[in-house]
């Protein structure tokens, strides 16, 4: 008779920590994943150790966080997904606390935060090839990542200290409890509203409407585009997206391209100049903003149309397999003369898919 199987014991951060030195030039969310564990999980199993990496868990409150980097000076703030990673260099400015949604504005670093998935925050330094690294890693309830804070060169590293010891939390405990991943919500799709849809699309004046008149019609976004169709969605081939990022570089068009998870939306404004592709990857490697997206993860891609009391908001938007969004991205005008003449050219040359 065959014995039950059990479930393997879980990882000693003792475990965890001798994988990562065996393992040194292994990025900690790929490592994380063949581990089985959290990529928090592993950041964690570091906390009180006396190695290469000293690390100490600090607050994961944005309100206690945020209004705070501004000490450190110019860094670099990065945001990711399981396609995509935005970085952006530049110094975080003012902070705008809310009960649901949190805000940091800025003219480099901008974003959208929401606190409620917020749960893990630790203070990391260690030795690389290229000298002392230090990073602010913030991370949710089930110890993916939200947001990622790196000190840089020009940075202000007398400042350091003086933040951890604020932001320094009674609990230094290696481990953690984390929670299982929720899974992307799949599209969502009221056939039988879409009359509806469309009539009440055609009135919006706010981007912002938009998730409001699909959650009160019973659907998501991607449900939405889905099922409205032209002449507000137009899909396009995932594949079009390179071409999309080299047309955008030789115009030298601004834009306004957004990244995100659960807990965090990281924004850029201004043109995306030296196209690299990389194997799987289209690279963006610009001096102070770089963006790493994942051509093969592309499943889905929209061109979209929103009324607003300025004209036309018309953005590309690209799915996963699972539906969860990957990027968005809008034209950003000039002036306030600007039609955007330029942009819409770009996205209505994209082929169909």
């Amino acid at each position: 008779m065959n014995k039950p199987l059990t479930a393997p014991a879980p990882l000693t951060p003792a475990a965890i920590r001798a994988a990562k030195s065996e393992n040194i030039q292994k990025r900690d969310r790929d490592l994380a994943d063949s581990l089985g564990i959290s990529e928090a999980e592993l950041v964690a199993a570091h906390v009180g150790a006396s190695d290469s990496m000293s690390v100490t868990r600090i607050s994961a409150n944005p309100d206690d966080v945020m209004p705070r980097l501004t000490a450190l000076g110019e860094v670099m703030s990065l945001t990711r997904n399981l396609s995509c990673v935005h970085e952006r260099v530049g110094t975080f400015e003012e902070y705008k606390s809310g009960p649901h949604a949190s805000m940091v504005l800025g003219k480099e670093i901008d974003t959208r935060i929401f606190p409620k998935h917020w749960a893990f925050g630790f203070a990391i330094e260690n030795e690389t090839e290229k000298g002392l690294r230090r990073t602010l890693q913030f991370f949710d309830h089930a110890g993916d990542a939200l947001q990622k804070v790196f000190l840089r060169d020009a940075s202000n590293h007398d400042a350091w200290q003086p933040l951890i010891e604020v932001l320094r939390v009674e609990e230094q405990s290696p481990e953690i409890a984390v929670e299982p991943r929720q899974p992307t919500e799949d599209a969502k799709v009221n056939e039988d509203k879409r009359d509806i849809l469309v009539e009440e699309w055609a009135r919006m004046t706010d981007t912002h409407q938009f998730n409001r008149l699909a959650a009160k019609l019973g659907m998501n976004r991607l449900g939405a585009y889905r099922l409205a169709g032209e002449p507000f969605v137009r899909r396009v081939a995932p594949s079009s997206v390179e071409s999309f990022l080299n047309a955008t570089s030789e115009a030298h068009q601004k834009v306004i391209l957004f990244v995100g998870n659960r807990g965090n939306i990281q924004i850029h404004w201004g043109t995306l100049d030296n196209i690299k592709p990389m194997g799987p990857w289209l690279n963006v490697l610009d001096p102070r903003f770089n963006l790493h997206l994942r051509g093969d993860h592309l499943a889905e891609v929209y061109v979209v149309e929103k009324p607003t009391k300025r004209g036309p908001a018309i953005s590309l938007e690209a799915f996963d397999a699972e539906g969860g969004l990957i990027f968005q991205c809008f034209g950003q005008r000039e002036n306030d003369s600007d039609d955007l003449a330029q942009w819409h050219q770009i996205l209505a040359d994209l082929p169909g898919a």
